[in-house]
């Protein structure tokens, strides 16, 4: 599918072929869903920890004598059941970390661009470079195109002028493309490939 080429002042500047088997897919839903969930399980800490009975700073002599008192049988007051006992089952530091096929992830991704193209929410740009380190100035350029949420996409390395006048500007994050992923194609509007970046994601999926 070809696809109009703009410069980030919004002229023109020729077309660009997308490969079929990257954006032209049939988005599914289910393999969008798996690569996102097992990219935000890898992203979870897992640093949630409470205190189990063999932990809690209490005594450990028997409450009170076993028989004769009519109250029920007791040793530790660390039990769960006594106010200032261990949590049963409670959450400790773990991973939550899970495998998935890498093939299952490729496909995820170009499910997941073959998704914003059918939407018609991919834009091309030329070349991401800009002249002066000013957020302003490249606010007002991403005004002009429509970009108010928005991931961009550029090649090996980001332009770093372009880097330190976009990374202020709220809703816009911009990656290289080995930093391409899912979760954020999705949680933003407008994707924004730079052509490097296109030739990149080709090479890729070759």
């Amino acid at each position: 599918m070809d696809l109009t080429v703009k410069t980030l002042e919004g002229k023109d500047a020729g077309k660009v072929s997308l490969s079929d088997a990257i954006f032209g897919l049939e988005p599914r839903e289910d393999i969008i869903a798996r690569v996102v969930r097992w990219q935000l399980a890898k992203k979870q800490q897992g640093t949630h920890k409470a205190k189990g009975r063999a932990e809690v700073s209490r005594t450990g002599a028997k409450m009170y004598k076993q028989k004769g008192t009519g109250r029920a049988r007791h040793h530790s007051a660390r039990a769960p059941q006594f106010r200032g006992g261990g949590k049963a089952h409670g959450p400790v530091v773990r991973s939550h970390a899970h495998d998935l096929p890498k093939k299952v992830r490729a496909l995820g991704l170009r499910h997941a661009l073959s998704a914003k193209l059918k939407a018609e929410e991919i834009i091309v740009i030329d070349d991401l470079v800009a002249k002066e380190a000013k957020t302003k100035a490249l606010a007002g350029v991403f005004a002009s195109l429509g970009l108010t949420n928005a991931l961009i996409i550029g090649g090996a390395e980001i332009e770093s002028n372009f880097k330190l006048a976009a990374q202020n500007i709220p809703n816009v994050d911009v990656l290289p493309v080995q930093g391409i992923n899912v979760y954020d194609i999705l949680r933003r509007g407008k994707l924004v490939l730079s052509k490097a970046a296109v030739q990149a994601l080709e090479e890729r999926f070759k």
